[in-house]
């Protein structure tokens, strides 16, 4: 596993420790989580941001494909 350095204001590490010390996990065990839990997200969300991206335009009629 790699190691990374992230720099993020006091007010986001104090409120990581604090929800760390709820979840009894370490903070890098919730970042990894986070990590985790965002790819899943993104990933899932692949072409399904697509539709509808072409619901104003009309279909092309058979003399503009000439």
């Amino acid at each position: 596993m790699a190691r990374i350095l992230v720099d993020l204001p006091d007010d986001d590490i104090r409120w990581l420790d604090h929800a760390a010390a709820g979840q009894n996990v370490s903070r890098a065990a919730l970042l990894r989580e986070a990590v985790h839990t965002y790819r899943d997200r993104t990933a899932s969300a692949g072409i399904e941001r697509f539709f509808g991206i072409w619901q104003d335009r009309s279909a092309p009629r058979d003399e503009d494909a000439q």
